[in-house]
């Protein structure tokens, strides 16, 4: 029992990123979009990069709080342009007390058609980029005391499904997350992953196949329990605990967010 009104933890919850620094990659659409705009609604100022400067422009005027939020245009997969960004987003904001590696994405089809090319590309954007966002982070989360890190990763790093090239760079995240938390604990970094099922974002492939295949999407509803998908809304939620101070006893882990979901696509296995 608690002695706590609805409205007090409502206003704490409000209040529980005032003050807090946090960078997010990949946050000018989908889930990279939802934990910004929640982080900026609970009093956070946030830094932001993506590829595409229109995205982030729309994401800038619609924010509500335009003037507590960083961006920049550029591709995490290139070594350089992201250290730079993290290195000026320490400086805009004052330092850095969170940060998230959202950005991701596979390349190349199944191990008979994909590349040496596709193998790589897919790595780098996924964990290797990652490590070198947390990498350059450590410095600035140092000088605050300590601070979190949160790896999005995917229900494919341990549920089989195509391609292979992308569930084992999933995997190599969340594995990648329970050593460093060993790691940087002596620094107070707390790291941590984020695994979401396959999520409905307006536009993406999900919601393209509600919308013109809705028998096929029927049937993949059937690797929900509960035959719904996850919300993007949803696994912000979780990756901001994992930001707040809520979430000071763990590290290490990796936090599924899908529902109860199967396979983690319509192609089965």
């Amino acid at each position: 029992m608690t002695d706590e009104t609805p409205e007090v933890g409502q206003r704490a919850r409000a209040e529980r990123f005032t003050g807090r620094r946090v960078l997010v990659t990949g946050g000018s659409r989908g889930l990279g979009e939802q934990v910004v705009r929640l982080l900026l609604s609970e009093g956070a100022g946030v830094a932001t990069c993506a590829r595409k400067p229109e995205f982030l422009e729309t994401l800038r005027r619609s924010s509500g709080r335009a003037d507590a939020l960083f961006t920049r245009s550029l591709d995490v997969a290139v070594p350089g342009p992201l250290e730079q960004f993290v290195e000026e987003a320490a400086s805009t904001l004052g330092g850095l007390d969170g940060v998230v590696a959202c950005a991701g994405g596979a390349r190349g089809q199944g191990i008979s058609e994909a590349t040496a090319q596709d193998w790589s590309a897919t790595w780098e954007v996924n964990v290797g980029h990652a490590a070198r966002l947390i990498a350059t982070s450590i410095p600035h989360l140092r000088a605050a005391g300590g601070g979190s890190v949160v790896v999005v990763a995917s229900i494919s790093g341990w549920k089989p499904g195509p391609q292979a090239q992308y569930g084992a760079a999933k995997a190599a995240q969340i594995h990648m997350v329970s050593s460093l938390a060993r790691e940087l604990a002596g620094d107070g970094i707390r790291v941590n992953a984020v695994s979401p099922g396959s999520m409905l974002i307006p536009g993406k492939r999900w919601d393209r196949m509600r919308r013109d295949d809705p028998p096929a999407f029927d049937r993949f509803r059937d690797e929900f329990p509960g035959r719904e998908l996850v919300l993007p809304e949803e696994v912000a939620d979780v990756v901001a605990f994992l930001l707040s101070d809520q979430s000071r006893a763990v590290t290490g882990a990796n936090i599924p967010v899908d529902r109860g979901q199967n396979a983690p696509t319509p192609d089965g296995y």
